[in-house]
């Protein structure tokens, strides 16, 4: 797990080497410790390394093989890298360090861009063919691992954030109105390309993109998950269901715990984190690392889970953190949160999951987490109504339970200069291509495709990827497994929607899961001190919204603001979020990403 960036030129001039040293050194607390930067011909590539496989110097990057002519930089990790390894040598290759950063150099030299075929894990890329000059980026099935782009006439720049490449300068930062509306309308999800800013955008996930030294490029999709019953699985009663994925999952889990460095588990006390220390612990592991956090009730909402999160710690005997943060140390912590946001997000979790990230790095780098389940195998409360609409109607009713906000409401909310003219709703429009493509036999299958292969990608994992990265620390997310994704999407989905959501995987726990954990009411990381906003997370969001900076932008018609302030907590999404929190984490991002570019080198 690190931060890469780099910078490809096709004018003939050579790369900008203090530009992609300005990118690298942005990344710092992604990768703490170790620092490159090489340039070959009309690219230079610069690598921050977080030290979790082939603790040596032998695994540090960017890493160039003279041999191969090839040159690397790589953020995440191949879990299977052992077995690709041996498969390597099997055909000759010899490698000159353990670490699996080599093992996709030599990969690309047997297979090319189908490498990524034969990787398993999370990751994002970039290759170079030293004789050639061709760049060759490529990102993980599931997104985990991000790779955002700046192209400008005769220059492509790449990194692992979005903030390195404002720091290299010269990026067209007006804002995207296609992404202002999707962040509003599809509950702050921007789905890729696009991002708020015009002149950066991200390679989807499942995708490598192959660049020539003139500059022309062609993306290829490799995976695309079916959502129809497998031919294979016809005859599977609700009992073999259950059996196959919690094998699925236990490879998923066993595969995670590849590292030179100790794993520990981010343990919510909800069916899915605490699933994944059941499996770990029936594996043999003994005095594994766990970490909860809880906060200060507020609004009469409680703050914690404790009673859930150690309960499995007792059961499975592990080493338990239990963190709690008073509310003196939660609105500090906004600010910062939201700087290490690679793109602006709604979700009151984020400011938890940075605190929480800040205290378990200090004893671990790598962990484990339950993120993913929910969306893979229906555990929302969106998908039960789903369940009774008709394959041709799935757009409409999706986005009745879960769209934010219609068009009309979005041009209600924008100024006009910032929200799109005429009737056209590219959120809908997105939408509606996804989930009329074929691969989905029923609403709820192209609902549950959508929300694995976009929701889930610029939401959930995209927030834990940023918020534990920001101090250092390996976030893995079994769920996210491919193969497990592959099977999950197979199953019948009654069986997902059964008790309420992930009937399935709640009577696989049953084997191995304390009854009060399984049929507890659905949780989520309760986060009250800014969930309900009062005191000093109000005053915040008012100096915010009415200052100059964001009345100079003229982001919001002044009378939605009003309609806002009015009643800073009774104005909902149709999720539950609160609208006022919305608007203005757009706002304080944006403000935040402003003092970014104005304090680094211009160029």
């Amino acid at each position: 797990m690190c931060g890469f960036a780099g910078e490809i030129r096709f004018d003939g001039a050579p790369p900008d080497v203090a530009a992609v040293e300005a990118m690298t050194t942005a990344m710092t607390r992604r990768g703490p410790d170790g620092f490159g930067v090489v340039a070959r011909g009309a690219v230079a590539l610069g690598h921050r390394r977080l030290k979790i496989i082939d603790l040596s110097e032998r695994g540090a990057q960017p890493m160039v093989d003279p041999d191969l002519g090839l040159a690397l930089v790589f953020n995440g990790c191949i879990y299977n890298h052992r077995d690709v390894r041996a498969r390597l040598e099997a055909k000759g290759y010899q490698f000159f360090s353990h670490s699996d950063s080599e093992v996709i150099l030599k990969a690309f030299d047997a297979w090319g861009a189908d490498c990524v075929d034969h990787l398993v894990g999370m990751f994002a890329f970039a290759v170079v063919d030293t004789d050639s000059g061709v760049l060759t980026l490529a990102r993980d099935r599931l997104g985990i691992k991000p790779l955002y782009l700046a192209e400008t006439p005769g220059r492509l720049r790449f990194a692992s954030s979005l903030q390195a490449l404002l720091c290299a300068g010269d990026v067209d930062t007006t804002l995207d109105r296609v992404a202002l509306h999707h962040y509003f309308s599809f509950h702050s999800v921007v789905p890729a390309p696009h991002t708020v800013y015009n002149g950066i955008r991200k390679l989807p996930p499942a995708t490598v993109r192959t660049i020539t030294p003139d500059g022309r490029g062609v993306e290829k999709l490799y995976w695309a998950p079916s959502f129809e019953p497998h031919p294979d699985r016809l005859g599977w009663d609700e009992h073999r269901w259950q059996d196959e994925l919690l094998e699925s999952l236990r490879t998923a889990v066993r595969r995670r715990m590849v590292a030179d460095v100790p794993v520990g588990v981010l343990l919510s006390g909800g069916v899915d984190s605490s699933l994944i220390v059941a499996l770990l612990a029936e594996q043999g592991q003994s005095d594994l690392a766990t970490f909860s956090i809880g906060f200060d009730s507020a609004g009469g909402e409680s703050g914690d889970e404790y009673a859930y999160s150690d309960l499995i710690a007792e059961t499975f005997a592990t080493d338990h953190h239990k963190i709690h943060i008073g509310t003196d140390r939660l609105l500090p912590a906004v600010p910062d949160a939201i700087a290490a946001m690679g793109e602006p997000m709604v979700s009151h979790d984020c400011v938890a999951f940075y605190l929480l990230s800040e205290q378990v790095s200090k004893s671990i780098k790598v962990v484990q987490s339950g993120q993913g389940a929910d969306e893979i195998l229906g555990g929302y409360d969106w998908y039960p109504p789903l369940a009774r609409t008709p394959r041709a109607e799935t757009t409409p009713a999706y986005a009745r339970v879960f769209f934010d906000r219609d068009h009309a409401a979005i041009d209600g909310l924008l100024a006009d200069q910032h929200r799109l003219d005429g009737d056209y709703d590219p959120s809908r429009a997105f939408a509606l291509a996804h989930q009329s493509a074929p691969g989905a036999r029923t609403a709820v299958d192209a609902a549950l495709r959508l929300d694995t292969t976009v929701m889930l990608v610029d939401d959930p994992v995209k927030r834990v990827d940023n918020m534990t990265m920001a101090w250092g620390l390996e976030a893995r997310v079994p769920f996210l497994d491919h193969e497990f994704v592959e099977l999950a999407a197979t199953c019948p989905p009654d069986l997902k929607l059964a008790h309420g959501g992930k009937g399935v995987l709640k009577d696989a726990s049953r084997k191995l899961l304390p009854a009060a954990v399984i049929d507890r009411t659905k949780g989520y990381f309760p986060v009250p001190g800014i969930r309900h906003l009062e005191g000093g997370v109000l005053d915040m969001v008012t100096d915010v919204l009415r200052s100059r900076t964001a009345v100079d932008r003229g982001l919001y018609r002044p009378e939605a603001l009003d309609r806002l302030f009015a009643d800073p907590n009774g104005v909902r999404t149709t999720l539950g979020a609160n609208e006022l929190w919305q608007v203005a984490m757009l706002e304080m991002w944006l403000q935040t990403m402003d003092k970014t570019m104005e304090t680094s080198a211009p160029r």
